[in-house]
């Protein structure tokens, strides 16, 4: 087993620094920004703080996410059959800051709606529908948080806590000390179990903490259900 793929089965989490370079973080911004006028970006106050289907809107994410740098973060973990399922974008700024409580990604987004033992309950978001799977799909997921700013401290970076994508237990008070606080690096990327308890705080310092997060699964949906928008 790789150091990823160890780390990753034990803990849940793993910082990656310089995934990418300043040079390749620009560009991306520079598609994203063209993107923001897009139905599934999401504005407040003139500014963009969030962007749905990143993976149909914006070319150059679709290609970070087949790139080998991201591959050699996620095939490790997943296998080399591995492919991206959707990709979002989160902004937080003065215009836009939010706090994120204790939670697990527990939903996946299909195309079609389709009744299957096990998948419930849905929910549609921005004409998309969206549903928690049975746990061990879940389980074959991976999450690749790809930063195009620095995330310090003062940033609403995530937290989690180390272990909790095994088992089904909510945060509880004891558990405070032994969450993490995941700063990272412009180009850098936090990779993580969709189960694992996280959280965030508003930012303190509220400038632009861009984060392009993209959901890796092992193999397809059963029943005729479909991934939103698998990419190899």
């Amino acid at each position: 087993m790789s150091g990823i793929a160890a780390q990753v089965e034990r803990d849940g989490f793993l910082v990656v620094a310089g995934v990418i370079g300043a040079a390749e973080a620009d560009e991306l911004i520079s598609a994203l920004d063209r993107a923001g006028a897009d139905p599934a970006a999401r504005a407040r106050r003139g500014g963009v703080y969030a962007i749905r289907d990143l993976l149909r809107v914006v070319p150059e994410v679709r290609a970070l996410a087949a790139s080998a740098a991201v591959r050699g973060l996620v095939v490790p973990v997943l296998g080399p059959g591995a492919f991206a399922v959707r990709g979002l974008l989160f902004d937080k700024t003065e215009g836009a800051n939010w706090n994120v409580p204790w939670h697990r990604d527990e939903t996946i987004a299909v195309r079609d709606r389709r009744e299957l033992p096990g998948f419930g309950p849905w929910t549609t978001k921005v004409g998309v529908s969206h549903v928690r799977p049975p746990r061990p799909i879940l389980e074959r997921m991976l999450t690749v948080r790809l930063h195009l700013d620095d995330c310090g401290p003062d940033n609403g970076p995530l937290r989690v806590l180390p272990g909790s994508h095994v088992g089904a237990r909510g945060f509880e008070p004891a558990d405070r000390c032994r969450a993490v606080t995941c700063p990272v690096p412009r180009g850098g990327a936090l990779v993580m179990r969709p189960l694992i308890l996280h959280a965030s705080s508003e930012s303190r310092r509220p400038d632009h903490r861009r984060v392009i997060h993209l959901e890796f699964a092992a193999e397809p949906l059963p029943g005729g259900l479909d991934w939103l928008d698998a990419c190899a």
